[in-house]
């Protein structure tokens, strides 16, 4: 009896065992699974799993923790939608694969950026907020990487973070695994560069090498994430905002971040993207020069070479709130092309042939093929009539790109009916006709590929009638007159982006067409610029006619002649004045938004501070600076409209500066704004303007937008 006692206390120990090792385990995967931080309910539902081994509740747990937004798990690859790749190696080489991280998509790196990594902090709180971030996801030590720099590319061991200073303690991996780039590097030349730097690398010249574990997956992607903003979002003078008391994901990282995108998937004209790039480098430049000079003065010091210094100091400092400026302008996706871009280099590098010297006048006719029908009618209606002298001839063209490419000064190109693609920009330089034969649904021309623009008009007198043009990734627009005049007369413009741009001091003549389908403005038109528009549809755009008065004081006021016009079904105003902003004029005026991204956009002026070396901040956001969208497109700013008379408004000027210059700039937060007016058709820059109809535009008929 005694022995059958032991036997079943040693079975019931043992069933004991094992159902505590099944609490053990059940609550080893709970935690696991809830991140170790799921409350007391759900372990209990997980015991009850591991006793009753019942799967369809099992199932159901699992799905309840999945769901489980503890806080503690932010940066799991498989969430955000990131999964790291294998990035090889070109031409081979004896170092070690890395993670594929330079394809992330627009809205990953904006998810990091603004839940991870930045959130709502100030610019003086980035590097503060950078380091918080990088503690939670990087490993701490024991994870190989290259050490990249535009020298030589080495593979060491991370032994230690240095994350205040955002470096890396590292060792070299023996025996030496590099690749140089225009010199040799041997290891003993590597050990003692590493002993200069007391063995600390910068964060961002690591690349983690690349591993199928996943274990290192979020290192990598955090260092993209350092690495990406350091480059291409982060500006040096950023930190110098005394009055930082904004939101810098708003109102810098995301419309520097949408402007980087736009230029990589084509969105802006290349000679944008190259004056952006030289405005850079310049305020970069200035700001040095500004920093050296401010570290060399003596706050008490009363010589005549301080004063000197401190003079140049003020220029300095002025030239670089003028390129800060010119910038934000350039990243605000609303106004960067109604403000800021002055021309496609190309376009401006095309010359005017002017007469051939032999005196000939060419008729350039185009078409891939035609019936004797349309030959016959072709040469009574138009080739009789222009070539009944001896000095003219007859050309022909399988498209309308080499015709006009032909062309000198007083040619004709007539267009028989056919629909033509063409893959590049058509330039007009010279004063020539292009004309349809037939009617404009008949001669399409149309254009598929991307590309700064469509047609470019800069003769002194050109002529388009009876064409149809379809627009398709045109960045500049359908039609841009950049100098001199264009005469357009029945033409049908299908837009896809922008539509027809009249330049400062260029002229357009726009009567009985039909405009439609663009993503902005219908018709944009520029200071000092002369504008008809007779008897047209202006239709289903984003606004219907954009107006834009002066930015500064060397602007003319454009001369507009408006008569008989349909503007309708356009989502904005079917007339829109763009200024510049006067805190006078939005003040009590400006209608809260129904939209929130567009409420987030705020108008914010800066302290500016000049001081010597116990200073440590200078200046940041230029008076005039302009509003950041927080939408995807420039169609995300429609505020309600409010009825408001007042027009006029010129750009505030800094005056006063002293030494020390203590310029205080109100920051009163104001918003660019849009409203609804009732007397501009009484504004100076109508010429004409009656017989015209408006019809269901969705902000209204008239309305101004100040920046």
């Amino acid at each position: 009896m005694e022995r059958e006692s032991r036997e079943t206390a040693s079975i019931e120990n043992d069933m004991s065992d094992l159902v505590l090792a099944d609490l053990d385990s059940a609550v080893k995967v709970e935690l696991e699974t809830g991140n170790g931080s799921s409350e007391e309910g759900h372990h209990v539902s997980s015991v009850s799993q591991a006793l009753f081994h019942n799967e369809e509740e099992g199932e159901e747990e699992d799905e309840d923790d999945s769901d489980d937004d503890s806080g503690t798990d932010h940066f799991n690859s498989e969430k955000s939608g990131t999964q790291l790749q294998r990035c090889e190696r070109a031409g081979g080489g004896n170092l070690p694969d890395t993670f594929q991280t330079s394809h992330l998509l627009f809205y990953e790196r904006f998810k990091a950026y603004q839940d991870y990594m930045l959130g709502d902090c100030k610019p003086s709180e980035v590097k503060t907020f950078t380091v918080d971030y990088l503690e939670k996801v990087l490993e701490p030590c024991d994870w190989l990487a290259l050490w990249s720099t535009d020298v030589f590319d080495v593979l060491v061991e991370v032994k230690d973070l240095d994350l205040k200073d955002l470096k890396a303690c590292v060792r070299l991996v023996l025996p030496l695994q590099c690749e140089t780039k225009g010199c040799e590097l041997t290891e003993d030349a590597m050990k003692s560069l590493l002993e200069a730097t007391q063995h600390k690398v910068p964060l961002q010249q690591l690349q983690v090498v690349y591993e199928e574990s996943g274990d290192f997956d979020q290192t990598a992607l955090a260092l993209e994430h350092l690495r990406f903003f350091y480059k291409h979002i982060w500006r040096q003078w950023d930190e110098e905002d005394e009055d930082d008391d904004f939101d810098y994901f708003v109102r810098c990282v995301e419309p520097r971040l949408r402007l980087y995108y736009d230029m990589l998937e084509d969105r802006v004209p290349a000679g944008l993207v190259a004056e952006y790039q030289s405005l850079l480098e310049k305020c970069s430049q200035c700001f040095q020069q500004f920093s050296v000079l401010r570290s060399s003065l003596s706050t008490d010091s009363d010589s005549e070479l301080d004063n000197v210094s401190m003079v140049e100091g003020l220029k300095l400092c002025d030239q670089v709130e003028t390129f800060k400026r010119k910038l934000h302008i350039i990243e605000n996706p609303l106004l960067r092309y109604v403000l800021a871009y002055k021309g496609n280099a190309r376009q401006q590098c095309v010359q005017s042939r002017g007469p051939r010297e032999s005196g000939v006048k060419v008729v350039h006719v185009v078409t891939a093929s035609c019936s004797s029908i349309q030959l016959q009618s072709l040469l009574s209606a138009r080739l009789m009539p222009l070539c009944s002298s001896e000095d003219a001839e007859i050309q022909f063209h399988r498209e309308p790109v080499s015709a006009v490419d032909s062309c000198h000064q007083g040619d004709v190109v007539i267009v028989l009916p056919g629909i033509y693609s063409v893959n590049r920009s058509i330039s007009i330089p010279d004063s020539i006709t292009v004309e349809g034969f037939g009617f404009p649904d008949e001669v399409v021309i149309e254009k598929k590929t991307k590309g700064d623009s469509f047609v470019e008009s800069t003769g002194a007198d050109v002529r388009l009638s009876n064409i149809k043009f379809i627009q398709h990734d045109a960045i500049e627009g359908i039609l841009c007159v950049r100098q001199g005049t264009l005469n357009m007369e029945n033409c049908v413009l299908q837009c896809e982006t922008t539509g027809v741009i009249v330049r400062t001091s260029a002229r357009l003549t726009m009567n009985m067409c039909d405009l439609y389908g663009s993503k902005g403005a219908g018709v944009e038109i520029y200071p000092g610029s002369v504008c008809s528009l007779v008897g047209n549809g202006i239709h289903h755009c984003k606004d219907g006619i954009l107006i834009k008065d002066f930015a500064d004081e060397l602007d003319v006021m454009p001369s507009i002649t408006m008569e008989n016009n349909v503007v309708h079904n356009n989502e904005g105003y079917g007339v829109i004045l763009v200024k510049p902003n006067n805190a006078k004029q939005c003040s009590g005026s400006v209608a809260k938004s129904e939209d929130p991204a567009a409420q987030t956009g705020e108008d914010k002026k800066t302290d500016l501070h000049f001081i010597s070396t116990v200073s440590t901040t200078s200046s940041s956001i230029a008076t005039s600076t302009t509003t950041t969208l927080t939408s995807s497109s420039s169609a995300g700013l429609q505020p309600e409209p409010v009825a408001n008379n007042s027009i006029d408004g010129d750009t505030a000027s800094s005056t006063g500066q002293k030494w020390p210059l203590s310029r205080q700039l109100s920051r009163n937060k104001e918003m660019s704004c849009s409203r609804a007016v009732e007397d501009l058709m009484d504004h100076q820059i109508f010429v004409s303007i009656q017989g015209n109809q408006f019809k269901r535009n969705g902000m209204g008929d008239f309305g101004t937008f100040f920046y």
